[in-house]
């Protein structure tokens, strides 16, 4: 399985965040998940927010195109991108790719 499904709701992905870290960045796969190391410290939802914020700014996408569906107090989070486009779904295999 893959770090990410489409769906009706659009694309799930299955993340695994690890906040509080130097930099953000994509770091590559983790077991069956996308593994993201987030520089803001997971305090009052601040590193939900940056999740968002830098997975927006990577897909060239408006924030309110990613939804955060489950894993609001976990390290393994669910983003769902609603109505992806096909750049999308092409910088989301490079990821799986380790580009």
């Amino acid at each position: 399985m893959a770090f990410f499904t489409e769906t009706e709701q659009g694309i799930r992905l299955t993340l695994h965040i690890q906040p509080g870290a130097k930099q953000t960045r994509i770091v590559g796969l983790y077991g069956e998940a996308l593994k993201i190391s987030l520089a803001a410290p997971p305090v009052d939802g601040k590193a939900n927010q940056a999740l968002l914020r830098f997975l927006a700014e990577e897909l060239a996408i408006p924030m309110r195109s990613l939804c955060l569906s489950s894993g609001e107090t976990s390290r393994r989070k669910v983003v769902i991108i609603q109505q992806p486009s096909a750049t999308v779904l092409a910088t989301i295999s490079r990821w799986e790719q380790g580009a």
